[in-house]
């Protein structure tokens, strides 16, 4: 790492360097919220702030493009906080530490939050410079995307005056995103029973797996460090006699889970502790030697249980659910070659007092395979004696056979790169699928955006090179579409 030293464009990374000293996690989007309206109130600017602190910043066209039909750009202000294990930092209240590796921006320790406050930032530097050639701009800044879309659920359209759209929240540089997946997220519910017992306590941890956004990274065949605890507990069944005492993985549904921690009570069979861990460590390392070369395996003794474990019916039927419970793709498509269709990430895992609580993330490019995967996964919880709820649907955005800003956009970057973009469709959700649902069959719309890497991980980083292309790419763009 280097020393921090702010790249070119200034103006883009002065405002990222801006919004990465506020908070603004999901559901933490108060601070960033006012930030922008702030930005819009001290340049003289119109915008609209919404009950669910959406904001909307209106900017000017430039000279010679006032009867241009104006331009909506889009991103979200919200992002994924993830830390590195052991890292003291409140990301609730604590800014991001911003480090250049290399040809990277990345963050110290943790998520960086390129996703997606690169596009704050470029739209912010658009709105604040009276330099660039452009339409009239109708900025928005959604809030909670990366919980289920909320913002742009919830946004108010009528606001918009534009049906052309350019989001900014794809992270592959190159790629524009035409199409994307919908999808739900999974609450479910496992009844248990705590009991008195005595016994020798023990931790399991498994950490240092990679983890990654469920919908870019769900076919890389990186480990779910929940279900690898189930089989981890599993094994040692074999041999060991133990309740569940706790168990918790994981932190957000569309997240693959890279460290879970299980503690047990052994009642019998503790002298195979050791040897057994150490031999699964080798085989999962061996594994994953590829897709998560940093996975470890560590067994700590304790003094005491921390609390009551849960009775051995209980254990054994958590156990089942995590070497049973569907995961990871369902379908690939059979209309576009190598993009899931159907994918299913369990996310969060917590035992609690007297459930064992779990967090999925559904997604499906076929709507009608998204209600049979809800379907499916009901009929697997109620094999368990426990319930599941489905909530935060969001739906996709399709295929647009005539799009005339895509035909602009793809001639352009012809023009800016000297070579064809590609047009694909993406397994991730994006707030697309909202607008459309909302702006009928006029919406026009294109996802761009710099390359990023390891994104909802501590290991995000986002390319200064691909930025800095991109940021002169977008403004051609907007030049041209005059």
């Amino acid at each position: 790492m280097t020393e921090y030293k702010r790249p070119e464009p200034g103006d883009v990374f002065g405002f990222f360097e801006e919004i990465a000293a506020i908070p603004h996690g999901s559901y933490n989007t108060t601070q960033i919220s006012n930030y922008l309206a702030d930005f819009a109130k001290k340049r003289g600017l119109d915008y609209v702030q919404d009950e669910l602190e959406n904001v909307i910043i209106y900017g000017p066209a430039s000279e010679g493009y006032e009867d241009a039909e104006p331009v909506i750009l889009q991103g979200h202000m919200d992002m994924v906080c993830e830390k590195e294990t052991g890292l003291d930092i409140d990301m609730k209240i604590e800014p991001i530490k911003l480090m250049i590796d290399g040809d990277f921006l990345t963050a110290d320790g943790t998520t960086l939050g390129g996703d997606d406050g690169i596009a704050v930032a470029m739209m912010l530097a658009l709105l604040d410079s009276k330099e660039y050639k452009h339409p009239a701009l109708e900025c928005v800044f959604t809030v909670d995307e990366e919980t289920g879309l909320e913002g742009a659920e919830g946004i108010d359209v009528s606001n918009l005056h534009s049906n052309r759209m350019i989001n900014i929240d794809s992270e592959e540089e190159g790629i524009f995103t035409v199409s994307c997946a919908g999808g739900s997220a999974a609450e479910g519910h496992i009844p248990v029973t705590r009991v008195k017992a005595s016994g020798e306590s023990y931790v399991l941890r498994l950490n240092g797996l990679l983890g990654g956004h469920s919908g870019m990274e769900i076919d890389k065949e990186r480990g779910n460090s929940n279900l690898l605890m189930g089989r981890i507990l599993s094994e040692l069944a074999s041999k060991v006699v133990f309740k569940l005492v706790t168990f918790k993985g994981g932190a957000f549904d569309n997240a693959i889970p890279k460290d879970t921690t299980a503690e047990i009570l052994v009642a019998s069979g503790a002298e195979f502790l050791e040897d057994m861990v150490a031999d699964l460590r080798t085989k999962l390392k061996n594994e994953f030697h590829a897709s998560d070369p940093g996975l470890a395996l560590e067994l700590t003794k304790l003094e005491a249980a921390s609390c009551d474990p849960i009775d051995s019916e209980s254990t054994s039927r958590v156990i089942a659910y995590l070497l049973n419970v569907p995961d990871g793709i369902i379908n690939m498509s059979m209309d576009i070659k190598g993009l899931p269709e159907v994918s299913l990430n369990l996310g969060v895992c917590e035992l609690k007092e007297f459930e064992f609580n779990t967090l999925h993330g559904l997604r499906s490019s076929v709507d009608s395979r998204l209600m049979f995967l809800q379907k499916r996964l009901t009929s697997y919880y109620l094999q368990f004696g426990g319930n599941v709820e489905h909530k935060l649907y969001y739906p996709g955005w399709e295929y647009k056979p005539d799009s005339p800003l895509r035909d602009t956009c793809v001639a352009v970057f012809k023009e800016v790169y000297g070579k064809e973009p590609l047009v694909l469709a993406t397994h991730a959700g994006l707030e697309c699928g909202f607008f459309a649902g909302k702006m009928g069959a006029d919406f026009d719309a294109v996802s761009i955006g710099p390359d990023m890497f390891d994104v909802h991980s501590p290991n995000e980083k986002l390319s200064i090179p691909s930025t800095q292309r991109t940021w002169k790419y977008l403004l051609k763009v907007l030049e041209t579409l005059k």
